[in-house]
């Protein structure tokens, strides 16, 4: 099973309003298992960046003087996310930023769709946690992601963070929310079974049959008289 985990940092917050990808931070996960493949490149966006943006990810345009413009790293990142599922935080708002990048040159695929599955994390958060924040920083503090390094907002660092976290979430690990300022312990069977439920079928192991083996009368005869012996040291 291979996975792409996807982030993009962009010139502000809708292409609508004629904004554009300013960098693409890919991570390759095999088998749930880090590859070492990473797909990672700043894009010239051919207009100014909004200083709200700017505060985010802390890329000005004087750093993107000699970066490529989108057309030109295209193809290289499609083929590197071809064929693969896409985890992406929040997809909504990177695949319409890539899509539109597409439109923009004139692909003749530019649905992202046409390349690759996509996993929304955020949406698979929701699930599991109704009702708490799940931002990717939420997320880090409730599965002990350490995001310590990070100091702004950054494609590849963001792809890492949310790599972890989605290997948590997924793993059926319990989860310590502290969103609230209150500790909510929950049963590590919940978790498992949202994941599950949210996870593509694709996505999950097959169906086990397990054998189950009952006790014999005198194994429990045994246990039971262990049990009366516990009971009468603790009187």
């Amino acid at each position: 099973m291979r996975q792409i985990v996807l982030d993009t940092e962009t010139t502000g917050l809708s292409p609508a309003q004629g904004h554009r990808v300013i960098e693409i931070g890919c991570i390759e996960l095999i088998d749930r298992r880090f590859t070492g493949r990473e797909f990672h490149c700043f894009i010239h966006p051919e207009r100014e960046i909004d200083e709200a943006a700017q505060r985010v990810h802390g890329i000005s345009l004087d750093d993107l003087a000699t970066a490529p413009k989108f057309a030109e790293v295209a193809e290289e990142f499609l083929q590197f996310v071809a064929g693969a599922e896409l985890i992406i935080h929040n997809a909504e708002f990177d695949v319409g930023f890539l899509e539109h990048e597409l439109q923009l040159m004139g692909h003749p695929q530019p649905r992202m769709t046409e390349h690759s599955t996509v996993l929304d994390t955020l949406s698979l958060a929701r699930k599991m946690h109704p009702g708490q924040r799940n931002s990717l920083d939420a997320l880090c503090k409730r599965y002990e992601v350490d995001a310590s390094n990070r100091d702004v907002h950054g494609a590849l660092i963001d792809s890492d963070l949310l790599a972890r976290v989605y290997l948590a979430m997924t793993g059926g690990q319990a989860a310590l929310s502290l969103d609230s300022g209150e500790t909510d312990r929950r049963d590590t069977r919940t978790d498992a079974a949202a994941a599950e439920a949210a996870v593509p079928a694709a996505s999950r192991a097959p169906d086990l049959k397990l054998v189950v083996i009952k006790a014999t009368d005198e194994e429990a005869a045994a246990h039971a008289a262990m049990l009366e012996k516990i009971a009468n040291i603790s009187r």
